[in-house]
């Protein structure tokens, strides 16, 4: 293998210069042999600016709608295109990024590792501020450094470098408890907010009511909502992984997988940089991955103050509008923030799915997939189409599916959920920590008219995994939810799912509530509650289970 240096290339870690050409050029150079190569980046802080970087348009999915942000154009930091058998090598370097950013970008990559580095944001998207002192129509604040803003008439605007913005989702995170959760904005609702003196704010709440969700100590996080850059985005590409990496921020998902085979995710933390006084890393979702096959491996992993779920493995159901020709369908992209991408690829396997109750009734091969818009793709099929076509019918391309490991991974400071998983391929799911979700640890949905994430789980084993209070009275903490409104005991949606081996310290969430499955396992469980709250004689009340079969609870330990 050869190593090529970073700093050849004319990057000048710890100078504040700009390493987006030099990066660009050692890509270059990367390009040009035809060996196995090294780019070593030697300690220090690299930092990358949006003036020269590249910016290339990419649909990805779950991010933003037409109406949200109609440019797809991203500004990428690091791209990589028909790159094969490239390690990159960080020697413990921090990648620091001015604006915003999509740091990473994998185009039609093959055999690309990237290990020992760390990334970061001078300037997050997301500002933070802690509430000092509670008056009688008054929250006084303390605003981290690094959130800039400025006041005028009495109103707020956090800036950054190219960018500002008012209002947004918030949410509350609980440093003595350790928890995070979602509350209302109290920049949005505040009648006019002052300046006490640098870095401290009092916001004034005259006509309208104090946020009954503020208490002195807790630190608002405060965003805009627009997921128009990512992370990482992994495109088209096969065995990339991810090794020691630690991404302190990212604007919008984290990192995304679409249509990519073989990923890896080893060490990899996604979580506020110590020291920073930072308590969010992620503007949404931490490892997102759709449309994927091969293996999928994310051990040993940490995820730590993100703003949505922390893993979502999933596909993509697309409604039937059309069939132009026996052999030919015209398919939609139906949620809002997903659409554009190639979904479909000849050879491909599909099926279709009926609307309501998520049940298959016919497959097929794509031979041809021709994009029309970029929400409508019109599919030539191997065989005739289905004639007994019904309206609002999905197909979900089911080549497209990854086996899934998920082990040794802490998920913290979340508000919503730690695992969402929907494939038919072998998942397992063991010796992880998930500490204080405040929505299920993990969730087995499937659905055709929400969010049209697809599909089906046959083998699902979740082995020796650690839930400390997860959930709630709304939230289970294992939760298997079809989103099916014609429930048949015959026609399940899920099978063989086994939950074996796992400790459960719970105070008021039901431990189970499972929907259309059959073949259903809860043994050998050890469940616990604290000290305060009442301990039942059985866990009768633990599990609710509607139009399931085959089902096994049994040896379950309550201490």
């Amino acid at each position: 293998m050869k190593v090529i240096q970073l700093t050849d290339f004319g990057a000048r870690p710890n100078s504040g210069e700009d390493t987006v050409i030099p990066m660009r050029r050692a890509f270059e150079a990367v390009a040009a042999e035809d060996m196995p190569v090294m780019l070593s980046c030697a300690e220090g802080i690299y930092d990358f600016y949006p003036e020269y970087a590249a910016k290339t348009p990419f649909y990805i999915t779950n991010c933003a709608s037409e109406q949200e942000n109609p440019d797809v154009t991203k500004t990428i930091g690091v791209l990589l295109q028909g790159l094969r058998d490239v390690v990159i090598e960080g020697n413990g370097a921090l990648f620091r990024f001015h604006g915003k950013f999509t740091m990473f970008v994998f185009e039609r990559c093959e055999n690309i590792e990237v290990r020992n580095l760390s990334t970061d944001f001078v300037r997050p998207t997301m500002s933070e501020m802690t509430v000092t002192a509670i008056g009688a129509q008054s929250i006084d604040a303390k605003v981290h450094p690094d959130s800039w803003y400025e006041l005028q008439d009495g109103k707020l605007t956090w800036i950054g470098e190219g960018w500002t913005y008012q209002e947004g989702p918030a949410q509350l995170f609980d440093p003595a408890a350790n928890i995070t959760w979602r509350a209302p904005n109290p920049i949005s609702s505040a009648d006019f907010i002052e300046e006490i003196e640098p870095g401290r704010l009092r916001l004034h709440y005259v006509q309208s009511d104090i946020p009954d969700t503020a208490a002195v100590g807790l630190t608002y996080q405060m965003r805009d909502g627009i997921r128009d850059q990512a992370g990482v985005f992994i495109h088209k590409s096969r065995n990339i992984a991810w090794q020691n990496v630690r991404l302190h921020y990212t604007h919008g998902l984290g990192v995304v997988g679409q249509f990519s085979e073989n990923l890896t995710f080893d060490g990899l933390a996604i979580a506020p940089r110590e020291g920073s006084g930072r308590t969010a890393a992620a503007f949404a979702d931490g490892i997102h991955l759709s449309g994927c096959r091969g293996l999928v491996r994310i051990e040993n992993c940490q995820f730590e103050g993100l703003h949505d779920d922390a893993i979502n493995v999933h596909g993509t159901h697309l409604r039937i509008i059309g069939k132009p020709a026996a052999n030919q369908i015209l398919v939609r992209f139906m949620h809002g923030q997903s659409y554009g991408f190639d979904a479909f690829f000849p050879g491909d396997q599909i099926e279709f799915v009926r609307v309501h109750a998520l049940t298959v009734y016919d497959s097929n091969t794509v031979m041809n997939a021709q994009r029309v818009n970029a929400r409508d793709i019109l599919l030539t099929l191997k065989d005739p189409a289905s004639n007994i076509i019904a309206p609002h019918d999905v197909v979900e391309n089911v080549t497209w599916t990854p086996q899934v490991e998920i082990r040794g991974n802490r998920f913290s400071r979340i508000p919503t959920r730690g695992i969402l998983v929907t494939t038919r391929r072998k998942v397992v799911i063991e010796h992880n920590q998930f500490d204080r979700l405040m929505m299920s640890g993990i969730l087995i949905a499937d659905d055709a008219e929400s969010w049209f994430e697809s599909g089906r789980v046959e083998d699902v084993s979740i082995i020796q995994n650690t839930f400390n209070h997860c959930g709630g009275r709304e939230h289970p903490v294992i939760y298997i939810a079809p989103e099916n409104r014609c429930v048949e005991l015959e026609k399940p949606v899920h099978r063989n799912i086994r939950i074996e081996g796992n400790t459960f310290l719970i105070s008021d969430a039901r431990l189970l509530d499972a929907k259309s499955t059959r073949g259903l396992t809860f043994r050998k469980n050890t469940i616990s509650f604290p000290e305060t709250a009442r301990k039942p004689r059985d866990l009768t009340g633990a599990f609710r289970l509607t139009a399931c079969s085959g089902v096994q609870i049994q040896d379950n330990k309550l201490v």
